[in-house]
């Protein structure tokens, strides 16, 4: 990751080129390559030694804000072979999730590594996640994003099915990103620590109520929320401010919970019904 106290652009960093019309270019600079692009094309020693904030031009003429890429960018722009969990949800995960630095996580399924590359940067330099994935190709393909953006050293990637359980104890935080979460919820419950923080993604309503039922049976859940995210942008221009013609609207379900002992909740559940008799 770059050293952002350091505002040069240097050969090996990883920029992003923004240009008037919001067309992005995420690169890594390397002497005598050089980016084509809409617009023509710029050479990275042109590049290379330039402030950050300032702007560079092809040949020309037209200009491209050389920027550092946000965690935003690297997840829109990974390489992907499956529908990733978008940044308006990734936002709420990590607030619900409590991921900070120092955080132990784990993480099913893996998919092309879009979370995984958001809770990893800032769960460094201490923290760890557990990511689980059965696929071997997808294990392979967010291995690659991962460590593109320099996030690869604080992720442990394990391929295998989650039925058995996991192999981690006394996690702070667990997030299943799978068909049927429901079916592993005990072994969820079993890794996680008491209070630990417990998250889903599913996209229909029925998936939703299945979890919700088998957390009902299950116990050991407490705090448990359900809710959707719609995203709208407007038109930045101060004349005519109005929304753009279309939404970011459903892209998943979010379902959290923190885990609890179940016997302590089984003990609360029957002393508020002795109230209620």
């Amino acid at each position: 990751m770059p050293n952002l106290q350091d505002n040069i652009a240097r050969a090996g960093d990883m920029v992003l080129l923004l240009s008037p019309d919001d067309k992005r270019f995420l690169l890594r600079l390397t002497p005598a390559a050089r980016l084509d692009t809409h617009r023509g094309f710029i050479p990275h020693d042109a590049i290379i030694g330039q402030l950050y904030g300032n702007a560079v031009e092809t040949q020309k003429g037209h200009p491209f804000w050389l920027l550092h890429p946000s965690t935003e960018d690297w997840v829109m722009r990974i390489k992907r072979a499956s529908q990733i969990i978008y940044p308006k949800e990734i936002g709420v995960i990590i607030l619900k999730l409590n991921i900070i630095p120092g955080a132990h996580v784990i993480e099913a399924g893996t998919g092309s590594g879009a979370l995984t590359l958001a809770m990893a940067r800032l769960v460094q330099p201490n923290g760890r996640i557990y990511s689980y994935e059965e696929r071997d190709d997808m294990q392979e393909l967010a291995r690659k994003n991962l460590e593109r953006a320099g996030a690869s050293a604080a992720v442990e990637l394990k391929q295998r099915d989650i039925r058995a359980g996991f192999d981690e104890r006394n996690v702070d935080s667990l997030f299943l990103d799978v068909r049927e979460p429901w079916l592993f919820l005990a072994q969820a419950h079993a890794a996680l620590k008491g209070g630990g923080f417990f998250g889903s993604l599913v996209p229909t309503t029925n998936q939703i109520s299945a979890l919700l039922e088998e957390m009902e049976t299950y116990g050991g859940w407490t705090n448990i929320e359900v809710l959707e995210i719609l995203e709208r942008h407007f038109k930045p221009v101060a004349d005519r401010l109005r929304p753009v013609d279309r939404m970011v609207a459903h892209t998943g379900f979010l379902i959290f919970a923190r885990a609890i002992s179940r016997q302590a909740a089984v003990n609360s559940l029957r002393s508020v019904r002795g109230r209620w008799l």
